[in-house]
């Protein structure tokens, strides 16, 4: 861990502490589509929903790399509870690219959790008194039952007619949610549909999008530095990596947990730790691992480099960040494959947490902003010389 501040640290530990009893909630966070209200509170109390908060709201203001150790620790806890909680921590960052206004009205607590509808599945109407006027569904918000606020991607018509994504913050009491989630991978984040319906949202808490992803908004620029000015979608896939490699230790965990006294149906191993077939599938394992680790560290780094010195990262840089996230989260994936070819027909029992863990990274490695292919080519084109084609930098 890169900091010396005792308050994250002090984090970082209560949340270890919380390991066993947040890996005990899986079961009910799968049964009810949503985690448990105690995980809640119990990861608010340790702290962990004001590491992204300024520190002059009261916030941690915490490192990305300290962000994504303490994310990393909540997935191996829990697969349901470390991705909502990915989400809320990586999402209340946002706000800071806002106006002092909407910082004040978002961190007023001192403590967010914040979810994020990236898809413009909403429309923005300018009002007569200079606010706007919010309408749209959006699908899979996942943590919309937890939430303070909502960041909400939206179309709004510019004076040449021409529609442009914006960003409006708006608080989840003003938004309806719908009971809707029925998954069968992720069954525990709670991803429903949130509405809203003519919501009244002022100016200073909405911003263009584009100037978001570039670190400006309202023409100010996220620069200088500070140590915490990162670029906005290297730190959202650095915040996005860490719950799978966390969720891959988890299952890592689980795995070696589950060998003692098994033995390998139908062969003469009665006990599966002796087997060569299974040494080698957990050394693959631990391995991929190991470098899913080793490639986020690096990125971390890089990242955090250009925060302290004020700079922003090249086009080719946040190109490799999305490139690099995505490989690591693809090796996370693969170790659990390995380790659940290895666990016997047994494993797909419900009762089997291992299973959970299974399912839930692989049906999360499709969110299309983690996709290993759609990374692979961003990051491809970069090293190539061409236009990486998308403007999610």
């Amino acid at each position: 861990m890169t900091t010396t501040d005792s308050a994250v640290t002090a984090v970082l530990d209560e949340v270890t502490g919380l390991v066993d009893t947040l890996r005990k909630s899986g079961p009910e966070a799968e049964e009810r589509r949503w985690i448990p209200d105690e995980n809640i509170e119990l990861l608010d109390k340790a702290g962990v929903y004001r590491l992204a908060v300024p520190r002059r709201f009261g916030g941690l203001e915490a490192p990305v790399a300290d962000q994504v150790r303490i994310l990393g620790e909540i997935a191996r806890a829990d697969t349901a509870t470390g991705w909502v909680s990915m989400i809320w921590v990586s999402s209340a960052w946002v706000p800071s690219l806002f106006p002092d206004k909407a910082q004040e009205e978002v961190y007023a607590g001192g403590a967010v959790r914040v979810s994020t509808g990236f898809t413009p599945s909403g429309t923005l109407t300018a009002a007569e008194d200079g606010s706007y006027t919010l309408s749209g569904s959006w699908k899979w918000l996942s943590g919309a039952r937890g939430a303070n606020w909502a960041l909400l991607s939206a179309l709004l018509v510019g004076p040449d007619g021409t529609p442009a994504p914006f960003a409006a913050l708006v608080p989840f009491s003003e938004l309806s949610i719908a009971d809707d989630w029925h998954a069968a991978y992720g069954a525990g984040t709670g991803s429903s549909t949130a509405t809203a319906e003519n919501v009244s949202v002022p100016a200073h808490r909405v911003a263009s999008l584009i100037e978001i992803l570039g670190g400006t908004t309202g023409g100010r620029a996220n620069t200088g530095a500070t140590g915490r000015n990162y670029a906005f979608v290297p730190f959202f896939m650095a915040q996005g990596a860490s719950a799978y490699i966390g969720i891959a230790k988890g299952a890592y965990e689980l795995f070696l947990d589950r060998l003692p006294g098994r033995g390998i149906t139908y062969t003469s191993w009665t006990d599966q730790s002796q087997s060569p077939v299974t040494q080698i599938q957990v050394a693959i394992a631990a391995n991929k691992i190991a470098a899913a680790e080793a490639l986020q560290d690096n990125w971390l780094r890089r990242l955090q480099e250009h925060a302290d010195a004020g700079t922003g990262p090249s086009v080719e840089e946040r190109a490799a960040a999305r490139g690099t996230a995505a490989f690591a989260i693809q090796l996370a994936k693969e170790a659990v494959d390995e380790l659940f070819e290895a666990s016997g027909a047994s494993v797909i029992m419900r009762d089997v947490p291992f299973q959970r863990y299974h399912r839930d990274i692989r049906g999360l490695a499709l969110h299309a902003l983690f996709a290993f292919n759609t990374n692979q080519e961003v990051h491809g084109r970069a090293i190539l010389g061409l236009a990486p084609d998308t403007p999610f930098l």
